[in-house]
């Protein structure tokens, strides 16, 4: 986990930057190393074209300091966020990430010291006739030794690119068309050293290789005091990352043993009590002690999903540094609330997740299970007027005929306009625009919902205007905002649905629709991002409860309900 924020260019956040920018360096590399190898599906001769384009970018004193740079700052990054992990308790996908990290190193330092090292210091010609023959023909053990580090580099590096972009609104979308390239380049990449490896172990093509390179390399291979001193450099990078890593578990044990003497407790809602050594996060303490908590964003901050109420006094603890502040603020969090994943309490405290996971598997054949993370969505609530008494008469099979009637309209214009039926609630409904969209098109989506129903809902009442004792009317409540979208639920019971003040306000709106006697009341802030034209509409302002100040709402009513009002700004 992440430590407190120190200011300057040393802050976590410039730190994790750091780490992301090198990280993104050393993946373009890899990326067009492996498209080149690629290449070798065509010829030989097409790999090593390539590879002359990929020399101009990469041997070059600005290509070779911004690569060898990202890769130093990026290894001494990772040992350093392994050492200022409090707990080696992870979800599976961080701990693939780092063990994956931790073995490239080791699988393909040989491949660096035979290649670009050997050819800067001794002049070896490492183009792809050289180096597909050492790994394919001369020491085909080496090839598997390379092929297991070709795949624990590209995989280290899409996990660490899924990491980067999950919380993007589009990532979700193109999630699906970006793992065909992941699984591609890498399959590509070694399907064509294959046929490389194929070309050079054909006897035909030993008659067409270039003397002057096979002597060349001959002579380097053979050299004792090269091949001495090229062990030496091998020692020596070896040496240093085990060092470096033997330092890291040195340094962590010692810490360990400081802390024993150290520690805090904390208490759970369900009466659990767990030990841990101060300076260890609320988050490290649920995972030590085998508690679900959610950290959708592996608990770097940047997320509110892990966040806990504090039951008790909360003065007394650290206080939240600037990342955790813009967090909560975000989510317009109350003083009693944290983020777990960044409160390292300084005494025994007792807390409440907000968000607790469900601790039994999925059922078979059910929704794919979203832990939940905060959109930019608007929420659309829509419920029938006096419904109590239009049904108090009517038998039990009239009113569910009645009702649903009533919810395939609103089904079927939610659906046709973008948006997602959430939920019935009795004669009630909740739908939800933006899960897929800029917010500004789910507000017009809502709108065109909004104007569909109200458009149906009078048709559907004047045909039934004999059978009912009051007319059939609807009120619409629409807002937009930060909203936690996840599937929650127990059993087979499960649905993707959304939780926050943004809910709750349009709920209030809808009750407000109610109060006025309108069909529809949307939010300003709907109303600003949709372009809708609203001259002539009644304004107001309305107390939202848990809202400090007043909400300024549109009144819309019946008679121009039905009117689309999207577009007119």
């Amino acid at each position: 986990m992440t430590t407190a924020s120190v200011k300057g260019i040393f802050s976590e956040r410039s730190i994790r930057r750091a780490r992301l920018g090198s990280g993104l360096v050393i993946f373009v590399f890899v990326l067009l190393h492996l498209s080149n190898h690629a290449l070798g599906l065509i010829s030989l001769a097409s790999a090593d074209k390539a590879r002359h384009l990929f020399l101009v970018l990469w041997r070059n004193p600005i290509g070779t300091a911004l690569f060898y740079g990202s890769v130093l700052i990026h290894i001494a990054l990772v040992l350093r966020a392994i050492y200022i992990r409090r707990s080696l308790v992870m979800p599976k996908g961080e701990m693939a990430q780092i063990v994956l990290g931790l073995l490239i190193p080791l699988l393909l330092m040989d491949h660096v010291i035979g290649t670009r090292v050997a050819h800067e210091l001794y002049g070896y010609i490492d183009d792809y006739e050289t180096v597909v023959e050492q790994l394919w023909i001369r020491a085909s053990a080496n090839g598997v030794r390379q092929v297991l580090g070709v795949l624990a580099v590209w995989i280290h590096g899409c996990i660490g690119i899924h990491f980067w972009l999950r919380y993007r609104p589009w990532y979700a979308e193109w999630s699906a068309l970006l793992l065909a390239p992941a699984i591609l380049i890498p399959v590509l990449s070694l399907l064509g050293f294959v046929q490389m490896g194929r070309t050079l172990a054909d006897p035909a093509y030993q008659l067409t290789t270039n003397p002057y390179e096979v002597n060349l390399n001959a002579r380097y291979l053979s050299d004792p005091e090269v091949r001495s001193r090229v062990a030496t450099v091998r020692a020596g990078l070896y040496g240093a990352f085990s060092a470096s890593l033997l330092l890291v578990v040195i340094a962590r044990a010692r810490r360990k043993l400081k802390e024993r003497l150290d520690q805090v407790v904390v208490h759970y809602p369900g009466g659990e009590v767990i030990r841990v050594p101060r300076g260890f996060t609320v988050l490290e303490a649920s995972r030590l002690g085998g508690l679900p908590h959610y950290a959708v964003c592996g608990g770097k901050g940047q997320c509110s999903t892990c966040r806990v109420q504090i039951l008790g006094d909360y003065q007394y603890l650290p206080p939240p540094d600037k990342l955790e502040q813009t967090t909560l603020k975000r989510i317009n969090a109350g003083p009693d609330v944290r983020l777990a994943c960044q409160l390292r309490p300084n005494a025994d405290l007792a807390v409440a997740p907000l968000l607790v996971p469900s601790v039994e598997a999925p059922p078979a054949n059910s929704q794919e299970t979203s832990p939940g993370r905060e959109r930019e969505i608007v929420v659309f609530f829509v419920d029938i007027r006096h419904f109590t008494t239009l049904t108090e008469t009517r038998l039990p099979f009239d009113v569910v005929f009645l009702l649903n009637r009533y919810f395939a309209i609103i089904g079927k214009a939610v659906e046709q306009a973008g948006g997602r039926l959430d939920k019935f609630i009795g004669d009630g409904a909740m739908a939800l625009f933006g899960l897929d969209t800029a917010p500004e098109e789910a507000c017009r989506q809502a709108l065109n919902a909004a104007a569909a129903i109200v458009a149906e809902i009078e048709k559907l009442a004047a045909e039934l205007a004999d059978e009912l004792t009051l007319p059939l009317r609807i009120a619409i409540g629409i807002h937009t905002g930060p909203a936690v979208v996840g599937t929650m639920g127990y059993g087979r019971v499960r649905s993707m649905t959304a939780i926050g003040d943004t809910v709750n306000v349009a709920s209030r709106l809808e009750s407000a629709a109610k109060e006025f006697e309108a069909a529809i009341v949307i939010s300003e802030p709907v109303a600003d991002l949709s372009g809708a034209a609203l001259s002539g509409i009644e304004s107001r302002e309305i107390n939202v409860r848990g809202r400090a100040l007043p909400l300024k709402v549109y009144v819309i009513p019946r008679e121009k309900a039905a009117e689309p009002l999207e577009g007119k700004a």
